[in-house]
């Protein structure tokens, strides 16, 4: 045993009273923002429903195919329609940011 133990939990105990008052802080204080203004919320709602209907567009279009050597390595069908269905979501929404940008500096220009 270490003669260092007792200090080492006590450092452990803060550091997860610190972490979750800063998790609380950081759900709580939006909220209570968004109570004040709910324009703001709905358009937060907006864009989380968006990102919802992207990831099930990704997971529908998203294969489950395993290979023998991704079998070996513990990868199911499950797991595997999960990664397709992210690596979709991020290419998705890197495209779309793409031309987000490219729409907003022409449009920036033309005016």
């Amino acid at each position: 045993m270490l003669e260092n133990d007792g200090l080492i939990n006590a450092g452990m105990w803060i550091f997860y009273i610190l972490l979750f008052a800063s998790i609380g802080a950081a759900v709580i204080m939006p909220l209570m923002h968004a109570v004040k203004t709910p324009g703001t919320f709905k358009k937060s709602l907006v864009g989380i429903g968006s990102l919802v209907v992207l990831f099930g567009l990704s997971y529908a279009l998203s294969g489950s195919d395993v290979t023998a050597i991704n079998a070996a390595k513990g990868i199911t069908p499950e797991s595997s329609k999960m990664i397709g269905a992210g690596l979709t979501m991020f290419y998705f929404a890197l495209f779309g940011s793409i031309i987000g940008i490219i729409y907003s500096e022409i449009s920036k220009a033309i005016k």
